[in-house]
């Protein structure tokens, strides 16, 4: 495969859906929406949307799953106990968390309130140091940053350290996949 880098690969901001920290989650739901529609032929769907604070700078990101969490509360509290995240729980476990706890209890039929009433800033994901990749960096970095970080996706900074872009592993996957072709292993 040809030396390629992150920026040759990236998502830029500008294509990307992004809203304000201050926007409400059906905001953010919109934004989304209307990106994955102006995508075209694109067959790889953005499944997140970027934030940005009052000086437009992205702080962080929002994914389809932290959307669903937003529904209720009690999972980001749950997921910050030490132990928690990554653990494989058997589905009879899962369904008796479900009724204990009473999550999601009326989520569905009070969604229109939660995503007109909940601001992003709320929820929004804080990238951590993993989660970011320099645009000048090598695709083989990021690849390992991906697989290393268990990451979707990981966020471009430019030489001043600000998020110019988004690298998904949806679009080195193709990369990775068209590159075989091209070496015609059968």
């Amino acid at each position: 495969m040809k030396s390629k880098k992150v920026k040759d690969l990236m998502v830029s901001v500008m294509e990307y859906a992004t809203v304000s920290e201050e926007a409400t989650l059906f905001e953010a739901v919109k934004a989304l929406e209307a990106a994955q529609k102006n995508l075209g032929k694109d067959r790889f769907k953005h499944r997140g949307v970027l934030i940005y604070d009052k000086n437009n700078k992205i702080i962080g990101k929002l994914g389809q799953l932290d959307i669903l969490k937003a529904l209720e509360p009690k999972y980001f509290k749950m997921q910050d106990r030490p132990g928690m995240k990554g653990l494989g729980f058997s589905k009879q476990f899962m369904k008796s968390m479900l009724d204990n706890f009473r999550l999601l209890d009326g989520a569905m039929s009070n969604i229109c309130k939660k995503a007109g009433e909940t601001k992003v800033s709320t929820f929004v994901v804080t990238p951590g140091e993993g989660e970011f990749v320099d645009e000048n960096d090598s695709i083989d970095e990021a690849i390992h940053q991906l697989v290393m970080g268990q990451h979707q996706s990981l966020l471009v900074t430019d030489k001043i350290g600000d998020i110019v872009g988004i690298l998904r592993l949806t679009d080195i996957f193709s990369t990775i996949c068209q590159s075989m072709h091209e070496c015609g292993i059968d």
